[in-house]
């Protein structure tokens, strides 16, 4: 009996350890399994988005954090954006951008493949980290309601007091300006009535779908930089704003890139790139297609290198008006070369209202190629955009203007040159022009100049007989009693 128990007793032991080891392996392989399953995740992760549909909800946005998701980058869907083109998406830009700010070097992301609705918003420092990048690769639309505009707003897409912000990718900013300059009154196609519940819950604002009342007399900047330092605008578009597409002010350590403006040549008052208050600004590889000034740069502006853009169609690049209202102005040390232009109003221009003060020198216009421009070289004293302008004695002093290298065809005159009486342009320089006509000339296309001083460096065609060689006289030159 006691032997047969022996014997009971070790198969039973056995037994156990082969449940065991079953158990154990089993175990193992679970481990092993889980193991693999993790490391394809990462495989699958691309620093933006994870694609494995086994962990994706219905919106294609992951369920559940992965460990080794970049956590510096804040997507506009994971903060409740819809991306329909219809849903006012402006609550989750504003919660992603909160997010981005106070992470230095975070990234904020408008996925490609969506169209976001966004009404007029700031995302402004100065609390914000510096070195954030914001990542347009989706589109982003303006909203055409009157009502998402209140009275009148100067900003659609304002960036304020930030150190080290970037703007790049290959997404659009679309202003749908057209409602705007049209001033229309139909419902717009593109925004329908939604009832879809957002990330913030309650009730979508009804700015989608709703009738376009008159719109306001202010139009506002589709993109504009504010009391920034070190910025960059690379690859993106932005077309059709209801006024200027793009602007700095007073900002320092700006280049912009890679960047396409597009309206149409009769949008009213809606320049490429507009500078005000700026230093150390970079422009170039750009095309800029619009209905006012390609580039304007305005009072405040030094250290300026615009190079390798095409303009066309538009107003030309300019700098000005300066010393509308009586104004001070200054802008000093501007470089425009490598330019092509077409089917634009004027080529390289300066102009001033009469009765400011201040000054403009140190300007290089060089290797501008010109097709159908109307005036391809002009400085304007008596620039008036109105019916009727007073005459007045003080103006901003233009000198040391260089034209060089500028070259092509013009539909109205060459050269326009119109400076002020008391104040004439000095130092204005023309080397290597060569402008003809794109159909017959006539008498009246001839070179006008008038209270102009300089040199011919090089003969010119046409002949630009009309400039006065050597300095004004001194009581003219001291004359702007308040230079800058």
């Amino acid at each position: 009996m006691s032997g047969f128990s022996l014997k009971s007793l070790t198969i039973t032991i056995f037994i156990a350890c082969l449940a065991c080891s079953s158990r154990f392996q089993t175990c193992s392989a679970r481990k092993t399994k889980y193991t693999k399953q993790f490391k394809n995740i990462g495989k699958k992760y691309d620093g933006y988005s994870y694609h494995d549909n086994k962990f994706m909800d219905g919106s294609n946005r992951v369920t559940t954090p992965l460990k080794n998701a970049d956590s510096s980058i804040f997507n506009v869907l994971d903060f409740g954006a819809k991306g329909d083109g219809k849903t006012d998406d402006t609550k989750a830009f504003e919660a992603a951008w909160a997010a981005a700010c106070q992470v230095q070097g975070s990234t904020m992301m408008v996925p490609s493949g969506s169209l976001f609705l966004v009404k007029p918003v700031t995302f402004s420092g100065p609390n914000c980290e510096s070195n954030i990048v914001f990542q347009l690769d989706g589109k982003i639309i303006a909203p055409t309601s009157s009502s998402a505009w209140e009275s009148g707003l100067l900003q659609w897409l304002d960036f304020s007091k930030l150190q080290g912000i970037t703007i790049r990718g290959k997404g659009t900013i679309d202003g749908q300006g057209s409602v705007w300059w049209n001033d229309s009154t139909e419902e717009s196609e593109s925004e329908t009535p939604t009832t879809g519940d957002s990330f913030y819950g309650g009730n979508q604002d009804s700015i989608s779908g709703e009738l376009s009342s008159k719109m306001p007399s202010t139009k506002p900047t589709a993109l504009r930089f504010y009391g920034s330092s070190d910025v960059t605008v690379t690859g993106i578009t932005i077309q059709n704003s209801p006024q200027t597409h793009l602007k700095f002010d007073d900002c320092i350590g700006v280049q912009v890139s890679d960047v396409s403006v597009s309206s149409p040549g009769d949008s009213p008052n809606t320049d490429g790139i507009h500078l005000q208050n700026s230093n150390g600004v970079v422009i170039y590889n750009t095309n800029l297609a619009c209905g006012d000034d390609c580039v304007s740069i305005q009072t405040g502006c030094s250290n300026v290198f615009v190079h390798n853009v095409n303009c066309g169609p538009g107003h030309g690049i300019s700098i000005g008006g300066l010393g509308k209202d009586n104004s001070k102005a200054c802008v000093s040390n501007v470089t425009v070369r490598d330019i092509t232009m077409q089917d634009t109003m004027t080529g390289v221009r300066i102009k001033t209202w009469q009765g400011g003060s201040g000054s403009v020198s140190g300007v290089m216009f060089s290797n501008i190629q010109v097709s159908e421009v109307q005036t391809p070289i002009m400085i304007d004293q008596f620039y008036c955009d109105k019916s009727r302008c007073e005459n007045e004695t003080s103006a901003v002093a233009i000198s040391n203007i260089n034209f060089v290298n500028i070259k092509g065809t013009y539909t109205e005159k060459p050269v326009h040159f119109a400076c002020s009486d008391s104040l004439p342009c000095s130092g204005v320089t023309l080397t290597t022009i060569q402008l003809k006509p794109a159909q017959a000339a006539s008498q009246s296309d001839a070179p006008y100049c008038w209270e102009t001083y300089g040199e011919l460096k090089t003969s010119t065609i046409p002949p630009i007989d009309c400039l006065q060689t050597g300095k004004p006289s001194k009581n003219k030159l001291n004359s702007n009693g308040d230079s800058c």
